[in-house]
């Protein structure tokens, strides 16, 4: 391996570490994130309340030295409230555009689906173009800039399921399970012993990040495994010709964001294996957080209890390695 990913790669253990100061297990969400700044990605953590979501966001910003805003979304937020306005100045009696908070390097929006669906297109443009138009002005975001949103399974009363097209806009969708018994004890051990957040060192800054995606992007891909990302994506939007009985299963398969998202995603991941070209397992590895919330199932997948999850299983069973 060379030096240039050896480095990074022991950057990233270090990361890894500091992260582990304040989660107990997580090993999915602490990879999901890490390959998330590698790839230049947002991420839509989904769990039950309590399960270290927003903890886990809190401590990769304490991380890293970016600017970070928190944003707590409710059923009477405002587009504006985000993006920012124009306000009247009385003092030059003119109109004048005030930022919102998601010119930030780091935006939490924390419960998501609490928000209209009003306000959650209104990330869009910040998500894909990484600007903000306010009037007839459009502003660049800062870089590097990360969207990591927060959402909870359970609640329904109250809630507005994500639009399709911003769900697409998420590199991953990572879910967070209950801790073994084991780690529930040590994390009530570790919050007996200090309910706050551990202090943390600062260990990136946007420069070093943006040079460590520069790193994650020098990681070969064989055009085999490029051809291999392509024929998944293909399979979720036709599964009847290699999965008979999953044929009714899948409304709508995975867009080209897919196929580029799971390229992306395994190179991050073979950087975090220390390895400097990806292998097939890597492309394994990330594409169920990749694709599973690009699949939009059929009632008929819903009746018979199946999930994004066990499709993409069926669609790496399926389709040919090669």
């Amino acid at each position: 391996m060379d030096a240039i990913f050896t480095k990074a790669a022991s950057a990233l253990k270090e990361v890894r570490k500091e992260l582990h100061r304040g989660l107990v297990g997580q090993e999915g969400l602490v990879d999901g994130l890490l390959m998330a700044l590698l790839c230049g990605g947002h991420v839509l953590i989904e769990g039950v309340p309590g399960l270290a979501k927003t903890r886990a966001v809190l401590l990769l910003a304490g991380i890293c030295k970016l600017t970070f805003k928190r944003l707590q979304f409710t059923p009477d937020l405002l587009p504006a409230d985000i993006m920012g306005t124009r306000i009247y100045n009385h003092a030059s009696g003119t109109f004048e555009n005030r930022k919102g908070p998601v010119f930030a390097s780091f935006v939490l929006a924390d419960e998501i689906n609490r928000a209209p669906a009003k306000v959650q297109s209104a990330l869009l443009e910040a998500m894909q173009e990484k600007q903000v138009t306010i009037g007839d002005e459009t502003y660049k975001l800062p870089a590097p800039f990360f969207v990591f949103a927060t959402q909870n399974p359970v609640e329904q009363e109250g809630t507005y399921p994500l639009p399709e097209a911003q769900l697409d806009r998420f590199l991953f969708k990572l879910l967070v399970e209950y801790p073994s018994a084991a780690e529930e004890a040590a994390i009530v051990k570790m919050v007996m012993n200090e309910t706050r957040l551990p202090e943390v060192r600062t260990l990136l800054d946007g420069e070093t990040i943006i040079k460590l995606q520069e790193v994650c992007r020098r990681i070969h891909v064989e055009e085999k495994l490029i051809e291999y990302a392509v024929s998944l994506v293909q399979a979720s939007r036709n599964i009847a010709a290699l999965v008979a009985d999953r044929a009714d299963r899948i409304e709508y398969g995975a867009s080209p964001r897919g196929a580029i998202s799971l390229i992306l995603a395994g190179r991050a991941h073979a950087l975090l294996g220390e390895r400097s070209s990806v292998e097939p397992d890597d492309i394994k590895a990330v594409a169920r957080p990749v694709l599973r919330h690009r699949l939009i199932l059929t009632y008929q997948a819903l009746a018979h209890k199946e999930n994004a999850d066990d499709l993409v299983g069926s669609l790496l069973t399926s389709v040919k390695v090669p």
